[in-house]
């Protein structure tokens, strides 16, 4: 149908019709069609190639209409494309008149209406070149510019139009780069660091967005157009693209292991990336270097994919390297590399007579790992995982003699790797290549000395060292004998004793494997002299000794003074008895009386008083009487005497009584009686009636 807009020229050519009245009835009739139709006429067709050295034309036009029933007729002058369901069609060149002018239209069908649209007059040999809309557009960040690479319509450079934005910044305008698109080449390619690299792919082009941000996100939209053509046209806008920011850093991983009966279970988490990174969503890739699924030794490092911040795998015993990637619309960020170490055995031993020709059940494999001072490296590993002879060899062609090996044998179970023997391995052994390191000596003593040194590694033993042979000879001795002794393998001090004081010994050290000993370690030491002991030293410490010990015995004495006070000794008088008359008197010695209590006899018949008696009870502490009298009784009886005095009281009175009782009673003078009790001496006075 034609539309409003086109009916003048609609109306130009059936004039030429209204000479008849034929015509004007068929006038009449297409102006009332044109009027109440709803049918619009289509776009006039536009033909071009995709390239210039494309053999296929390419006609598009376009159509309003909501009819799902529309097909269309193709037309280049008398050659008619029928049929056709869509707003494009695709023709052969040998189909096409290619060097005269031709007029191209189409014509719409929508029910029983029909409509056409404007004829186009074009040469198809000069007819225009149109790529298509650039699709799987791949961007990566170097530096603050921005790689766009998508495929190339031709091998030869094209114009490229660049809209861009900020994304998350509605309110900024949208920018536009004109440049030109390189065809990219394994030699441009190289140019690109490792982690931005994309593989190129054939007839690929690629621009650069310069001075962008690289910690922002954009959204990106391309053209392009033909710059060898004669009649190029834009093609159209590709989709819009999310252009994350780039992934600097690795993600941050943290690693659980969980020992568990022959496996390990490793756990890895890490942190989410930048949400500008994240735009267009985030993947990790991890792969390690054995596998959770199946036998561990069987295939090379498993590669996995995911869109979580967590990971579990199972591991065995053995060496295993992790590593995380992170990878956005963008690129791939630095890996995370993760050295998960030989699980630790302590006192490893020999594998025994274990040999490489023994065979190998069917879900068991074996590996070694060369040891380098105790440190297994996973780069020299060495794995058994068939059965057939032919690896055997290979195995035994690949290791070393001399070398020391980490040996492990692991097996599956339930799907998981589980390590069931840990062992060293030898496949020849041979005697030490090095002596021990940093022999030192250190005498303290005139016969002794302590050595120490730095054991033999690993890779230099050759072998399981078995001990050392520490030997030692008198330089100065006659006869010069050697003196040897077997120390463990596992030490690295030794104090050597039974020296000579103040001599010179030359001391040499070897290790020693079942294969032989190796070289020795040589040192001189001197042992001190033995130490004479100073006289005048001796001398005062005997008498610091001596001085002391005196001291400490004063000092003793009188604490003990202190706290046990002597008892005091009574004191007894000597006495005279009285002589005959005859006889000369002897002048009476006075005696010096301590705490005396004086007492008056009195005469047969008289009584004492009272008062007297109550007191000389009260001094005896309250005894009777007749205690009193019995106590004198006794000693009198008894004739003790004081331990203290040999002329004691009692003496003195027995003999007074025995010989001379009679002038006793005579006697008018006073006589003095004295009474012992209790450490007291009493005076017991009389007058004579």
């Amino acid at each position: 149908m034609t539309t409003f807009r086109d009916f003048p020229l609609y109306l130009m050519e059936t004039l030429k019709c209204c000479t008849s009245l034929h015509g004007f009835v068929m006038f009449m009739f297409l102006t009332t069609v044109n009027k109440g139709s709803a049918c619009e006429a289509p776009s006039s067709p536009e033909c071009f190639r995709e390239n210039a050295e494309e053999s296929v034309y390419l006609c598009e036009w376009s159509m309003n209409t909501t009819e799902s029933d529309v097909t269309f007729d193709l037309y280049l002058d008398r050659t008619k494309f029928g049929n056709i369901k869509t707003t494009h069609y695709e023709i052969n060149e040998e189909l096409l008149i290619r060097h005269r002018l031709i007029n191209v239209w189409v014509e719409a069908h929508v029910g029983n209406l029909r409509c056409t649209s404007p004829r186009r007059s074009v040469i198809l040999g000069h007819i225009a070149v149109k790529y298509e809309a650039p699709q799987n557009i791949s961007v990566s960040w170097l530096s603050n510019n921005l790689s766009l690479i998508w495929k190339a319509a031709e091998n030869h450079q094209a114009l490229a139009e660049v809209w861009f934005q900020r994304d998350g910044h509605p309110t900024e305008s949208w920018e536009k780069r004109s440049t030109y698109a390189t065809v990219l080449t394994a030699h441009s390619s190289s140019e690109v660091p490792t982690s931005h690299r994309q593989p190129v792919k054939k007839h690929q082009y690629r621009v650069f967005i310069v001075n962008l941000l690289k910690h922002s996100a954009y959204q990106v939209q391309i053209k392009q157009r033909s710059i060898q053509a004669q009649n190029p046209l834009w093609s159209e806008w590709s989709p819009v693209v999310m252009v994350p920011a780039e992934l600097e850093h690795e993600p941050e991983v943290n690693i659980t292991t969980q020992v568990l009966n022959g496996t390990r279970e490793v756990t890895l988490t890490w942190k989410p990336m930048p949400h500008v990174a994240e735009v267009g969503g985030v993947t990790y890739r991890l792969e390690d270097s054995q596998s959770s699924r199946g036998c561990p030794c069987k295939g090379t490092e498993r590669r996995t994919h995911i869109s979580k911040n967590i990971y579990t795998t199972y591991v065995s015993y053995s060496a295993v390297n992790i590593s995380v990637t992170a990878r956005n619309m963008a690129g791939y960020s630095p890996s995370a590399l993760i050295q998960i170490p030989a699980e630790p055995a302590t006192d490893l031993k020999s594998c025994g007579n274990m040999t490489l020709d023994e065979k190998l059940n069917k879900k068991t494999c074996k590996q070694w790992y060369e040891l380098q001072d105790q440190d297994s490296r996973p780069e020299n590993v060495i794995t058994l995982a068939s059965k057939n002879k032919k690896a055997r060899k290979q195995v035994r062609k690949t290791m070393q003699d001399y070398v020391r090996y980490l040996h492990f044998e692991h097996t599956c179970d339930s799907g998981k790797p589980r390590t069931v023997k840990m062992c060293l391995f030898y496949k020849k052994e041979g005697a030490p290549s090095r002596k021990p390191q940093d022999l030192t000596a250190f005498s303290d003593s005139h016969n002794s000395a302590m050595l120490s040194w730095t054991p033999i590694s690993s890779e230099h033993q050759r072998g399981f060292l078995t001990h050392y042979n520490l030997c030692s000879v008198k330089i100065s001795s006659q006869d010069g004998l050697e003196e040897c002794r077997t120390i463990s393998a596992s030490l690295t001090k030794y104090r050597l004793e039974n020296l000579a004081p103040g001599a010179k010994y030359n001391i040499t050290l070897a290790g020693v494997t079942r294969e032989g000993e190796g070289p020795k370690a040589t040192l001189a030491i001197n042992t001190l002299p033995e130490k004479q002991m100073n006289v005048w030293l001796s001398f005062g410490l005997l008498t610091v000794f001596f001085l002391g010990t005196s001291m400490c015995t004063v000092i003793l004495k009188r604490i003990k003074s202190k706290i046990f006070p002597p008892v005091p000794k009574p004191v007894i008088p000597d006495f005279t008895i009285f002589q005959p008359e005859n006889q000369q008197e002897t002048p009476e010695e006075k005696e010096e009386v301590n705490d005396l209590m004086l007492l008056q006899l009195h005469p047969k018949g008289k009584s004492v008083p009272e008062d007297e008696t109550t007191a000389l009870r009260g001094e005896w502490g309250g005894e009777s009487d007749e205690d009193f009298e019995n106590e004198r009784r006794d000693s009198r009886m008894s004739g003790g005497t004081s331990d203290d005095s040999p002329g004691s009281t009692d003496q003195a009175l027995r003999s007074s009584r025995e010989g001379e009782i009679t002038e006793l009673e005579q006697v008018d003078n006073e006589i003095a009686m004295l009474i012992y009790r209790n450490g007291l001496v009493f005076d017991v006075k009389t007058d004579s009636p």
